[in-house]
């Protein structure tokens, strides 16, 4: 019920700004309507996710796929949100990584969130996805590495709990549900696997996700 009006607004923005062509001011007016409408969005799909979750409804639809093209889609996806920012994204898979057997979609999804919130606070430098094959588990190892503003240790151990957003200028200028992380730990529950983070404040964060190759 709340997705249809919002959804509507944001298509609509979009026709009147191919329309118009036009003023500066009025480009910049519909920019503020569509990026409040998208958050709204964002937050709706978040919550749906979360619902969706704790009733067990999502199902996981694992089949064969490799790290190359999980890459490559990925790297089409998030393009965007490097408009403007002064960073560099970079993708960087070790050499002859055997094939996953599990849910694209959402191993997919988790990287997006880790690799979206590494670009929103990082405001130069560089963010890093990696991967690597654990032969002692069997696991794809992916790493999100940032040069960003970092984390404190002592909120470690809270960014992964629903709506928690830790306190920096530069997030209060980076708006966000404070549910991104939350689901992708859910989501790599469901999937047998795991999401870990570490971070050095003013230098950077990686958030990593292991998975199961089968």
């Amino acid at each position: 019920e709340f997705r249809t009006p919002v959804n509507s607004i944001l298509a609509l923005t979009r026709l009147v700004a191919e329309r118009l062509g036009a003023d500066e001011q009025e480009k910049n007016e519909l920019f503020y309507i569509r990026k409040s409408a998208q958050q709204l969005s964002d937050l709706v799909d978040d919550l749906l996710d979360i619902a969706k979750v704790e009733a067990g409804k999502i199902d996981v639809r694992p089949a064969h796929f490799e790290v190359a093209g999980l890459f490559g889609a990925l790297r089409g996806m998030v393009r965007p949100l490097l408009a403007g920012q002064s960073v560099t994204l970079t993708f960087d898979a070790e050499p002859d990584l055997p094939p996953l057997y599990s849910d694209e979609s959402k191993v997919s999804q988790i990287l997006r969130k880790f690799i979206s919130n590494a670009i929103k606070y990082t405001e130069h430098g560089e963010v890093r996805v990696s991967a690597r094959y654990l032969a002692n588990e069997n696991a794809m190892r992916f790493d999100v590495n940032d040069t960003g503003i970092g984390i404190p240790e002592s909120d470690l151990p809270r960014i992964f709990d629903e709506f928690v957003q830790i306190e920096n200028p530069l997030q209060r200028r980076a708006k966000g549900t404070g549910l991104g992380l939350p689901i992708s730990r859910r989501l790599a529950d469901l999937l047998g696997g795991r999401v870990l983070a570490s971070s050095v404040l003013g230098t950077g964060s990686t958030f990593t996700l292991v998975v199961p190759v089968m």
